[in-house]
């Protein structure tokens, strides 16, 4: 009878220590995008969370999708991302 209930016990707990380590991490570097960023920006992109890849240099927003949330880069109108130092 214990070992009836103690698989689905498990994996309730499982999937609730599940989290986006990650996502937790750089959530305290997020910030809200500049007026000269937003001018920048094309529309439709939300910078109310936005920080910078520290890998390249370019700004990344928070896009809450339907599925999962992920950082996506900034884009300018034409479709260019946004840095903070010029790519090669």
């Amino acid at each position: 009878m214990i070992q009836k209930w103690l698989v689905p016990v498990i994996c309730v707990f499982a999937v609730g220590a599940c989290t986006d380590a990650a996502n937790q991490a750089s959530s305290s570097n997020d910030r809200p995008a500049s007026a000269e960023l937003a001018r920048l920006a094309a529309p439709g992109q939300d910078l109310s969370r936005i920080k910078i890849d520290p890998s390249n240099g370019c700004y990344l927003y928070r896009y809450r999708g339907p599925i999962e949330t992920t950082y996506l880069p900034v884009r300018t109108a034409n479709g260019n991302p946004i840095c903070t130092r010029a790519q090669s």
